[in-house]
């Protein structure tokens, strides 16, 4: 709960920055942002079918017509059809593997909060020894790694055991799983898959111990369920906390990865004010043209937070994400959010991702089209906070990122428009390689993106850049390929590089660091380090006219920056380094204003 608090204390701040900020100065007043599920008194919904009304401890045998005569909510997904509902009472549903294919309606009632569970409480123990306890289990979910994990490289980080999907929490909190009985301690448990057996190192008496029993809570499939044939709308899903799960906690579609296909077996998916916590898999799984996951929060996760797949036109806002790969998966591409396969036109604005210590943020992979984030939140992303790769089409633009190790990774892609971000202690890189010109291991995957020749276009331009401490150390800005490539790539990755403010609040040392690390660079290493704007002006005179570097920067600089307000102050001599940028950016970033540009992400 602390912990909680600290992040919406956190986003907070970042609101009220929004508020006071658009693309130019005087900023136009604008509706506050609320990250996260909303504090809702739901009406039922309108909907021209049946309402059922469900319960966690309702009989089977009633008809679910009334509030006060509810159903199991077991019983209400085998009843209905396109244009029905099922309202949830509040209480804890010990459930799952609820499959469904029509469009409905699944919904909190009134400001009730109901709380689907895929454990069973384990209350038969016996004691083995001093530290180690022993219940019989029968419903275990054994697994392994996908064919193409690199076993021999990643095991010793990863041990084969991590790929089962079984979970033992203990008053809430999820233990880690170890290979044999002698590695159990407190934190941990053990499954012997040959005896039905789960053992722990943490006394159960007094305690809650809750054991995964259903692979996934809601499951809308593409083929024949409850003796109906789909129907191709997605469910609407408002105001349910779903949590322990072994699998997928919600899914939406088919995870068969057509080489051209997209979402539309299902159109209109609406995820709203819902809780996704506490999985070994992935959290929301959506293969959906029209979807829309709107002020949610997904923490806890493994792979995925929300894996998004072959879909268009989709929107995903003002959700907090944190806390994905929780047990430590080594060569498995986790990501928080992942919109993957020629999804394309997906938009994601508006939301806080954050505490990744172990994973990607954002990740846009293979054959994408047209992608915008907006107006994002990133912080402390032990990797990539913003990935873009394989893909072509995208707009990054007005997001503030704080402690991340890439701020923004561009990789084999083409056509990044990145403008007036602001960049804490997070560095920028726009990379190339000859991937494509063989299949490789995910076969047709490349052939989806940009070829090895187009993987040019970025612009860069109205960032705000500065970086202290113990990050000060590497630059800010790379543009990087091999140097077997130098001639059969010589033009650079970007098209426009201006405008932006270099910052750097103290000096390592008396090594010089370079503010740009430039490729293609006709040298032996294909590349070349820049010391300031000036110098990439003379290699390439249209880059950098604009530009302004700071060095061991001391004055005042940020509104408050302990507090997580990065306007910049008014009197900072780069504040006129920015310039007006596209009337078609404005629009798709929602910075919105008429007077001075600015650099950076926050008006003055």
């Amino acid at each position: 709960m602390k912990k909680l608090n600290l992040i919406l204390q956190f986003a907070f701040a970042i609101v009220l920055l929004y508020l006071l900020s658009g693309c130019s100065q005087p900023a136009q007043k604008e509706e506050p942002v609320e990250y996260g599920p909303r504090a809702r008194t739901y009406e039922l919904p309108s909907v021209p079918g049946a309402v059922y009304y469900v319960a966690p401890d309702a009989s089977a045998s009633s008809d679910g017509l009334a509030p006060d005569s509810p159903t199991t909510i077991e019983t209400a997904i085998e009843k209905v059809v396109t244009g029905d509902a099922i309202i949830l009472r509040g209480g804890i549903y010990r459930t799952g593997d609820l499959v469904f294919n029509q469009g409905i309606v699944i919904q909190a009632y009134q400001n009730e909060k109901p709380v689907l569970k895929g454990t069973l409480v384990a209350q038969s123990w016996s004691k083995v020894s001093d530290n180690l306890w022993v219940t019989e289990w029968d419903r275990l979910f054994p697994a392994g790694p996908e064919s193409w994990w690199d076993r021999r490289r990643n095991e010793q980080f990863t041990p084969m055991h991590r790929f089962n999907n079984d979970g033992v929490f203990i008053d809430g909190q999820y233990l880690q799983s170890v290979g044999n009985i002698e590695e159990v301690n407190k934190g941990t448990f053990y499954v012997d898959y040959g005896k039905n057996r789960i053992y722990i190192g943490a006394d159960p008496e007094g305690r809650l111990v809750e054991i995964t029993a259903f692979r996934k809570a809601l499951y809308r499939t593409l083929g024949m369920a409850n003796n109906r044939i789909p129907d191709k709308k997605g469910p609407v899903i408002r105001g349910l906390e779903i949590t322990q799960y072994p699998d997928t906690m919600v899914h939406i579609g088919t995870t068969v990865l057509a080489e051209d296909g997209h979402g539309r077996d299902i159109v209109g998916t609406l995820i709203e004010d819902c809780i996704f916590s506490n999985c070994f898999r992935i959290g929301v799984f959506c293969n959906s043209d029209s979807m829309v996951m709107r002020n949610c929060r997904v923490f806890n996760t493994n792979t995925e937070g929300l894996y998004v797949v072959a879909s268009q036109d989709i929107l995903i806002e003002r959700n907090i994400f944190e806390q994905n790969n929780i047990e430590k998966w080594t060569g498995y591409y986790p990501s928080e959010v992942k919109i993957f396969n020629q999804s394309h036109r997906a938009v994601f604005r508006e939301n806080l991702v954050t505490n990744q210590p172990n994973s990607n943020g954002v990740w846009w992979d293979v054959g994408n089209h047209d992608a915008v984030f907006v107006k994002n939140v990133v912080s402390n992303v032990s990797q990539n906070a913003l990935f873009f790769e394989i893909s072509d089409g995208a707009v990054f633009a007005g997001n503030l990122f704080v402690d991340c190790n890439h701020g923004i990774y561009v990789l084999n892609a083409a056509n990044v428009e990145v403008y007036n971000n602001t960049m804490i202690n997070s560095r920028v890189e726009f990379s190339r390689n000859n991937r494509g010109d063989q299949l490789g291991v995910f076969g047709w995957h490349v052939t989806k993106g940009p070829g090895v020749e187009e993987r040019h276009g970025h612009v860069f331009v109205n960032n705000l850049m500065y970086v202290s401490g113990e990050k000060n150390t590497y630059p800010m800005l790379q543009t990087q390929q091999s140097a077997s490539l130098c001639e059969r790539l010589s033009t650079p990755h970007l098209k426009t590089l201006n405008n932006n403010v270099f910052i750097r609040g103290n000096m390592a040392g008396e090594n010089k660091i370079p503010i740009i690390r430039w490729a293609p660079y006709p040298d032996d290493d294909c590349r070349i380090d820049i010391l300031s704007p000036e110098e990439l002006s003379k290699i390439i005179p249209e880059f950098c006219t604009e530009c302004q570097y700071f060095e061991n920067y001391q004055d005042p600089l940020f509104a408050d920056m302990k507090n997580n307000d990065y306007r910049l102050i008014k009197t900072f001599p780069g504040i006129k380094t920015a310039t007006k940028i596209p009337d078609r950016i404005v629009e798709l970033s929602g910075l919105k204003g008429t007077g001075k540009p600015f650099p950076g992400a926050f008006a003055p």
